[in-house]
């Protein structure tokens, strides 16, 4: 099973808000998931919640991360840095 963390869209109409998720990458987008990492409002740009263990497990057992997720961990270390 290859395993990706990727986003997974919640959230209303013209309101998107993001999951961050483990799941198997045959799934669906916004399918079942293995393991929610973390959440990202896109409307105020801010990451709401990140769960930086659990990821840092998921790609030390193999996962891959998609880009958009990837530059989110970035900032977020950025952040958590200065």
């Amino acid at each position: 099973m290859a395993v990706k963390i990727r986003l997974s869209r919640i959230g209303r109409t013209n309101r998107p808000y993001w999951r961050i998720v483990a799941v198997d990458s045959r799934k669906k987008r916004d399918g079942a998931f293995l393991e929610n990492l973390g959440s990202y409002d896109p409307i105020k740009h801010e990451i709401v919640q990140l769960h930086q263990d659990r990821i840092d497990y998921w790609v030390k057992n193999g996962a891959i991360c998609s880009n958009t997720v990837s530059k989110l961990v970035k900032e977020q270390k950025r952040s958590v840095a200065a």
